[in-house]
Order: structure tokens, then C-alpha cells, then sequence
């Protein structure tokens, strides 16, 4: 049988079906697209869900608060799929896989140690007899708590990481890299750096904004959701989704 040309969609998705005992995720960049994607969709679906299945259309404090609503398991399966891709995730060279490993499995301490409970969070909004949307109730526990926000810090300070110093290095000087992969670098460095200023906001954010301004405005959804799009932009441009030479 003659070798077919490959559809759009098995270009994108990098299906290969020549090799006929091969499997799809064999390949680093089907990965990286896959990672890419799902950072991406993640605050959005969350949003989408609860809106659907209560109608609030207010975002929540923050993407981990969405772990107590009907959106849970949105946010486990999308939590832990980037979990596991990170984990599996090799890379280039040792530190790639350090990295990524390392984000991997504090995505899982995500959920392993919820943030603060979402009663808490929000006030009466939340309260048992408003709480269209809340499903989940935990006690208050500060260690699980501090634990939660070093793990997301830890997971996106990693992703950040390796978007600044590992998906910019090149086994070509300078002067040899195209004009594409010049390209890619700014994109890596633009989108590593507005992570690391969401993060910046994220935790001690309350420090120096107005705390008020800062919880009106959910400001901590707001600058998650920020990191988790530029991760996911990154990944798709690791992932030779655009600018491929």
C-alpha cells in the first residue's frame, strides 16, 4: 500500500501511522503539545464548567479553589494528566528532565494538599445554602495550606524556568540559529518572564497591593490564569506547533 500524505490534524497531533506497533506518545513534541494544550484550556474550562452546571459566571479566589465546586474533576484530570506528561517528560539533557519532573510532581501536591477551603475563601457567597456550585467542604489546616501554595509556587517556578533557561539553548552559536529560532527564544523569554511577575503578584501579592483592591479583583485567579496561559504558549512553541524551521 502507498504511503499516504499526512492529513493536517496528523501533522498537528504528529500521528505516524508508518510505524504500525509504534504508540502516539512516543513523541517529545506530541508531548509538548499535549502540555501545552491542556495549560491552555485549564482556567477556562474550569470557568466554563461552573457556569454550565450553576450559572455563576464570577470567577473564583483562585484555579486551586476550583477543586470544591462542581468543576473537581476538571480540575483533577487536567492537574494530573500535566502531572504525569511532566513526569514522563525526558527532554534534551538531564536538566530538562529534572525540571519537568520536579513541576510534575508538585502538580500532584496540588491536589494531594488543597489550598484554603473555598467556605473560607469567599464568605457568604459560598455558604451551604448559596452554594450552587460548591460541592466540597475540607477543614482549615495551615501546614496543608502553606504546603498548597509552595507546591504551586515550586510547579510554576520550574515551568518558568525552563522556558528562560532550557527551551532557549541551542546546540548552534548565535550566528548559525534561524531566524525562526531566534524567534522562539523572544517567545520563551517573554513568556517565562510574565510568569514569574504573575508569580510575583500571586504570593506576596497582598504586600504591596491594596489587600481589598487585591481580593475584589481576584487578582490570584487573574495572575494564575495569566502563568498558566504563558506556560502553555510556551509549550505549544516548544512543541513546533508555530515557527518550525
Amino acid at each position: 500500500m502507498a504511503n499516504k500524505t499526512p492529513t493536517k490534524a496528523e501533522e498537528v497531533l504528529d500521528l505516524d501511522y508508518t510505524k504500525k506497533e509504534d504508540i502516539w506518545l512516543t513523541s517529545q513534541n506530541t508531548l509538548r503539545r499535549l502540555i501545552g494544550i491542556f495549560g491552555l484550556m485549564l482556567p477556562f474550562l474550569l470557568w466554563i464548567f461552573v457556569f454550565i452546571v450553576s450559572g455563576r459566571t464570577e470567577e473564583l479566589p483562585s484555579i486551586s479553589h476550583y477543586y470544591y465546586t462542581r468543576a473537581n474533576g476538571v480540575f483533577i484530570i487536567i492537574i494530573s494528566t500535566l502531572a504525569i506528561f511532566l513526569i514522563i517528560y525526558k527532554g534534551k539533557e538531564l536538566l530538562d528532565f529534572y525540571l519537568s519532573s520536579a513541576a510534575g510532581l508538585f502538580a500532584l501536591c496540588l491536589l494531594l494538599f488543597p489550598t484554603s477551603n473555598l467556605y473560607e475563601a469567599c464568605g457568604d457567597l459560598c455558604a451551604p445554602d448559596k452554594r450552587a456550585f460548591a460541592t466540597t467542604w475540607i477543614a482549615a489546616h495551615k501546614t496543608r495550606e502553606i504546603f498548597h501554595y509552595l507546591s504551586a509556587a515550586i510547579f510554576l517556578g520550574c515551568l518558568a524556568a525552563m522556558s528562560l533557561f532550557v527551551f532557549t539553548k541551542s546546540d548552534k552559536s548565535k550566528a548559525q540559529r534561524t531566524e525562526k529560532k531566534n524567534w522562539r527564544n523572544r517567545i520563551y523569554i517573554f513568556c517565562g518572564i510574565v510568569m514569574f511577575l504573575a508569580m510575583l503578584v500571586v504570593f506576596p501579592g497582598v504586600l504591596w497591593i491594596d489587600e481589598d483592591f487585591y481580593d475584589s479583583h481576584n487578582l490570584t485567579f487573574w495572575m494564575e490564569t495569566v502563568a498558566v496561559e504563558f506556560f502553555g504558549a510556551s509549550w505549544l512553541v516548544k512543541g513546533k506547533v508555530v515557527l518550525k524551521d
